[in-house]
């Protein structure tokens, strides 16, 4: 384990001498990937080095700041980048400049985004060759998001790809991928994350990864959110910018590039492509909560390291370009989803999409493919797919990638969240969702509460949690006391959409799915089978219905019939010493306008 003290000092070291080396030969602007022809990546020490050089000859234009600590005690940075000056949130928005959020090294493994950045930062603000790429517009930039993963290097951390020689690790030090945590928010990472975010708010974001799967001739496939998980005038302007204006221009400087490619079966690319499943527990799906428009950028693994940096460079600087020539369209675009947001609470007519599902219907789509052979594996008793790079085709396949919504709900004007459930007020804190604290307790609260039942996990854990996978639920009107310090969170607010897919337990990264609220189906009371024997028979006696109701499922269940401890615990489970323990009861609650009026008169 590495002290950030040792860290910082082994940091200043390099600084310094790299700072002497700028004296001498301050001409010299060789990123060290570019040194090595590409073969290999810089550490996240020389990387922030070479970042301080260009601070130090342009500090009008580059600032460098940290933003967190990483698990094992290394500083995040982020770098902010603009023409004039404008680097601070206050001054890029009063100089109606978009802000655009770059980030590389989420996963550590796949950084071409650093090493892009690294050149491009350069050409804006050193040599001058693009010098006016940031003149309306604000850049801020992670080039290692995951520093810990960054450092963990291996040559073997990426078995699907073709260089540099090492690389990092897929998840931080205590093992969490980072592009799943954005809306359960566990690793110290993604809460320094969630704070930068909450002070930039940026306009856009670019994400940049490295692909695994099949083999093509794309040295570069991108993702957007389906336009059915975004506003309007976000699906509007992120079509525009990228797919009809980005995209085209990427090309014409000689790039092949394709939307994301998720094939439905790895071992027959002819068999079609599917949307990937994106959520909110990822980059794009975080930033269309947001109501951000975002592009994942996904280089092609067995391109060559170097034609990997460049096509990340490209397709980054031409986003740029395109942004900084109209940035009033994404300001109005980003501007006019907030306020639809805000609009929305309180309209009985609104319906927000939980989940998603893939549209029957599919596209055609030529896939820029290679020719392949198909064996059967003795080794795993498979198809074994074999690519020929040498041998480009053309394949006309179907695309599945649209999106429909599927389970849909109204918002209620407000949230209720009882003081004691602290575990969903610091989330609430760690997104920056407003809300209003209750000074004292209020009896007799009117409002809608949910009930679950019949709750089922999985059966191996998922990035550190037992996820809940399903669970029964109905609606009840309820009266509650509410202690001190309960919080009401309106829905009036640009981040309605992040409370929503939090607080509502159907949505697929909810708190509840991702197991923080498991205790609620936990009995704390249990009764002694003699008394339960009793208990039955007395219950049997004073209800012919529940008597018929047990009598049909010892028949209709086996496996319940033969557990004698099921069939006392089906009259318990209908008795009031097991219905007071309220097992089941979602904490939340929802209110309507009129229920919030009379909470605020109490």
């Amino acid at each position: 384990m590495i002290t950030r003290r040792v860290w910082l000092a082994a940091l200043l070291g390099v600084i310094s001498m790299s700072t002497h080396a700028v004296g001498s030969h301050d001409t010299d602007w060789t990123t060290p990937a570019e040194a090595s022809q590409f073969r290999t990546t810089p550490s996240y020490a020389q990387t922030l080095a070479y970042l301080q050089q260009l601070q130090q000859v342009a500090p009008d234009k580059i600032k460098l700041e940290s933003f967190g600590i990483s698990p094992q005690g290394r500083p995040m940075t982020v770098v902010v980048a603009s023409s004039d000056g404008t680097l601070t949130p206050d001054t890029a928005r009063a100089a109606h400049k978009p802000i655009v959020w770059l980030q590389a090294g989420i996963h550590p493994g796949e950084i071409e985004g650093k090493d892009a950045g690294l050149m491009l930062l350069r050409d804006m603000a050193v040599t001058n060759k693009y010098p006016h790429l940031l003149d309306h517009v604000a850049l801020v930039y992670i080039p290692v998001y995951s520093v810990d993963g960054h450092e963990y290097v291996s040559p073997y951390n990426r078995i699907n790809q073709n260089g540099p020689e090492s690389m990092g690790f897929r998840g931080q030090s205590q093992y969490l991928n980072l592009n799943r945590d954005y809306i359960k928010a566990d690793a110290p990472e993604t809460l320094a994350w969630l704070k930068l975010w909450q002070t930039w708010l940026p306009d856009f974001l670019i994400d940049v990864h490295t692909t695994d799967g099949a083999d093509y001739q794309y040295d570069l496939t991108w993702y957007t959110e389906d336009p059915h998980k975004l506003d309007p005038a976000v699906a509007s302007w992120q079509h525009k910018a990228i797919a009809e204006q980005a995209i085209p221009a990427y090309e014409k400087l000689g790039h092949q590039a394709s939307i994301y490619l998720e094939f439905k079966d790895g071992r027959d690319p002819r068999k079609g492509i599917e949307n990937f499943g994106s959520g909110q527990r990822f980059s794009t799906g975080y930033a269309a909560l947001q109501n951000r428009p975002a592009l994942l950028i996904e280089t092609h693994m067995l391109k060559p390291y170097a034609t990997r940096v460049h096509a990340a460079y490209d397709l980054v600087r031409v986003l740029l370009d395109g942004i900084d020539r109209d940035p009033a369209s994404l300001l109005a675009a980003t501007s006019q989803a907030d306020a639809h947001t805000i609009a929305r609470a309180g309209d009985a007519h609104a319906n927000v999409p939980l989940t998603f599902k893939l549209d029957a219907t599919s596209t055609p789509f030529e896939l820029k493919g290679y020719a392949f052979t198909q064996t059967h594996s003795d080794i795993s008793n498979d198809t074994w797919i074999q690519y020929d790079p040498g041998k480009p085709v053309t394949y006309r396949i179907n695309n599945w990638n649209d999106l429909l919504p599927d389970l849909s709900i109204t918002p209620p004007v407000a949230y209720i969240v009882p003081g004691e459930w602290k575990v969903i007020i610091d989330k609430l804190d760690a997104h920056g969702i407003a809300y209003r604290r209750i000074g004292h307790p209020m009896k007799e609260v009117d409002a809608t509460a949910y009930q679950l039942d019949q709750p089922k996990w999985a059966d191996a854990p998922f990035e550190g949690h037992l996820m809940l996978q399903s669970f029964n639920l109905h609606t009840q009107p309820t009266k509650v006391t509410l202690p001190a310090g309960s919080v009401i969170v309106p829905m009036n607010q640009r981040a309605a959409n992040v409370a929503i897919q939090l607080l509502e337990p159907e949505a697929p990264d909810s708190l509840l799915h991702w197991g923080y609220l498991n205790a609620i189906f936990e009995a704390k009371e249990f009764g002694e089978p003699r008394v339960l024997e009793k208990l039955a028979r007395d219950m049997i006696d004073k209800d012919p219905k529940l008597k018929a109701e047990f009598a049909q499922k010892l028949r209709d269940d086996p496996a319940f019939a033969g557990n004698s401890r099921a069939r006392l615990s089906f009259f318990f489970m209908r008795s009031p010493w097991y219905t007071v323990q309220r097992v089941g009861a979602y904490p939340v609650l929802r209110v309507d306008a009129a229920q919030l009026a009379n909470i605020a008169t109490k």
